[in-house]
């Protein structure tokens, strides 16, 4: 199924490691939860971008302009960022955690 008014957006900076490993994970919970939607990948190049885009670490997942794991923070700039999963720390959130919150924006809808 495509649902047209989700926006889904993986927003990563290039020397982050961690982004491609959120890409599959992000592709697998798609699958999982029967959506053919697209991403919209975002690189974020430059401190500047990184304002612009309230960018909190690579990488960064945005549903409908917003943060699906939302920090909080308001300090923005290029760099990783870690995801507190049921295996411990990461670099990028699990699928099951993808799954859920997208799971939570639907019913919600």
């Amino acid at each position: 199924m495509t649902d047209q008014n989700i926006n889904i957006e993986l927003l990563y900076f290039d020397d982050c490691p961690s982004w491609r490993n959120a890409v599959d994970s992000l592709e697998n919970s798609l699958k999982e939860l029967a959506l053919e939607q697209e991403i919209n990948l975002i690189p974020v190049e430059t401190q500047e971008e990184a304002v612009q885009n309230e960018f909190t670490g690579s990488p960064m997942i945005r549903v409908n302009g917003d943060d699906l794991f939302p920090t909080g923070q308001t300090n923005y700039a290029l760099g990783c960022r870690v995801y507190q999963t049921p295996d411990g720390y990461k670099g990028w959130p699990s699928e099951e955690m993808i799954s859920e919150k997208l799971s939570l924006m639907l019913t919600e809808k």
